[in-house]
């Protein structure tokens, strides 16, 4: 495929009129991701079952007197993760783990209200075109979704015999966190103008990384749900070996393919699987870019992923090796969304090859 620099077609949406709707966009995109690590820690911190109501409303008051402690506490010494793992938890053991979960949904509620907001205005004032306000208002559908998807998740981890939420109710969570957070990345580069030349090819090879990415990032999620992290602290070998032996990998005979949710040895095998396969073609589109278009945006911006990427598969090992403390799992989950942004710019910029 012949790669040629072209100057930016002109996007008459991206007129000065329009500043107000990029910040809006890029500020919204800001607080997601300061929510996904929010929701991070709040995981991490084991704090997401504290609260055991939702009331999308109401619930914006935190307790604010003794008696409304008294009540909360006592709602949460009914649910399965008290009785089974924090029994004879303190009062103000229990002020920390609640204050956690709900400064997330706090967030989430200011999350929805500035898109609500900014949707409002940009409606009201027909500022886009139409179908544009109705892509505006399918993402806002998207957010309502994610925030319902994460009470389910929370609900999972309430049923009898449960002292977390349930894996593949985590990653749902996660990866639709990352598709509103995509959408909004996409929307607001659409509408900012480019500052480089831009090459006519590769935006077939950087979707298929965009895929992968999301896939990765899936995968993730299961790790974090299954705590597969916790275990198997080594590498580049699992326990002695490059790859488990099978027993370990579908250790569940029926069904199967829980396996591929629970079974923490594979979770943890096909998340190191997907890292590797992330790189090699982050890498391998980093230097086919810089060889077929050097100096156009797109080369540039695959530099820049190839490196996150890098970074980002150095510090999973790191966080792997330590046994996942805070500030790694953190920083894992907040630059594997810096590396989700990047990539939704690069084939949101990146043309394809017919121009």
């Amino acid at each position: 495929m012949t790669i040629t620099i072209e100057k930016p077609a002109p996007i008459i949406l991206q007129g000065g009129k329009h500043a107000g709707i990029r910040r809006w966009l890029w500020a919204v995109a800001l607080l997601v991701f300061v929510m996904v690590v929010v929701g991070g820690a709040t995981r991490l911190t084991g704090s997401g079952l504290s609260i055991t109501e939702w009331k999308p409303i109401t619930g914006a008051l935190p307790p604010l007197s003794a008696e409304s402690w008294a009540s909360e506490f006592a709602k949460y010494r009914e649910s399965p993760q008290y009785k089974l793992l924090n029994e004879g938890m303190s009062l103000g053991e229990f002020q920390f783990i609640y204050w956690w979960e709900w400064g997330h949904r706090q967030l989430g509620r200011f999350i929805g209200l500035v898109y609500l907001l900014g949707f409002l205005v940009v409606a009201a004032r027909r500022l886009l075109p139409w179908r544009s306000t109705l892509v505006l208002f399918g993402m806002g559908l998207l957010l309502g979704l994610q925030g319902t998807i994460g009470w389910i998740m929370v609900a999972s981890g309430l049923q009898p015999g449960m002292v977390a939420v349930a894996p593949v109710k985590l990653t749902l969570h996660l990866t639709f966190a990352g598709l509103f957070f995509a959408s909004v990345i996409a929307f607001a580069t659409w509408l900012t103008p480019p500052r480089h030349k831009e090459a006519s090819g590769g935006r077939g090879f950087a979707m298929a990384l965009l895929i992968v990415l999301f896939v990765q990032i899936a995968l993730g999620g299961l790790v974090a749900g299954s705590k597969a992290g916790m275990t198997y602290n080594t590498w580049p070998l699992m326990d002695g070996a490059l790859v488990p032996p099978a027993a370990n990998l579908f250790a569940s005979q029926l069904p199967l393919w829980e396996n591929f949710v629970d079974n923490p040895v594979l979770v943890q095998f096909n998340h190191r699987l997907g890292a590797y396969l992330l790189l090699g073609l982050a890498l391998w589109h980093a230097l086919a870019m810089r060889r077929a278009a050097p100096g156009a945006g797109a080369a540039k911006r695959a530099t820049v992923i190839a490196g996150l990427t890098l970074a980002q598969a150095a510090l999973g090992i790191v966080t792997l090796l330590l046994v996942v403390p805070l500030w790694a799992g953190l920083a894992h989950q907040a630059l594997a969304f810096l590396v989700l942004a990047m990539g939704v710019v690069h084939v949101t910029r990146t043309r394809g090859a017919g121009g």
